[in-house]
């Protein structure tokens, strides 16, 4: 099967665990192979992307520029494969283990929201620190001294980060 990129990931910004993940995967998309939608946005319309709120709100959907949907880990997969970190979630598509990871993922996705909760604090201190780096970064940028990329730096300036 070709991938037709860009793959749109359709995902819940209000889940602080998505929301997490959504933003690493943001930060290495520099080839601008990923495109990220806010399921949890007001006026969200989910029938554009030919699924209903409730199944992508049960688990991360994706849709291929060609129109192709795909959802749960494999979307996830190959989110990681967009941005160079394929190595990272390859073992969880390996045939033996496949469906075991597979399940997990339902229900890691399923359950979601509490695990959230109780993360939260770390989350939000993760958050935290990425957003001081960043700051510091950018500030070194300003001095003349700059080691991100120009697309990274360019992106976390417009708080796109």
């Amino acid at each position: 099967m070709s991938l037709s990129y860009p793959l749109t990931l359709l995902y819940d910004a209000a889940c602080p665990v998505c929301a997490l993940e959504m933003d690493h995967l943001r930060r290495r998309n520099g080839e601008g192979l990923l495109a990220f939608v806010d399921i949890s946005q007001p006026g969200f319309e989910p029938a554009r992307y030919g699924a209903s709120l409730a199944a992508m709100d049960a688990e991360i959907h994706g849709m291929w520029a060609d129109g192709r949907p795909v959802r749960g880990l494999e979307a996830l997969r190959l989110a990681y494969a967009a941005v160079g970190l394929g190595w990272v979630l390859r073992p969880t598509g390996l045939a033996p283990l496949r469906p075991l990871f597979d399940a997990g993922y339902r229900v890691f996705a399923r359950y979601r929201r509490p695990i959230s909760r109780l993360a939260a604090p770390l989350i939000n201190a993760l958050r935290k620190h990425r957003a001081q780096r960043v700051a510091a970064g950018m500030a070194r940028c300003h001095e003349g001294l700059c080691e991100r990329a120009p697309q990274a730096a360019a992106d976390e300036q417009e708080g796109r980060s």
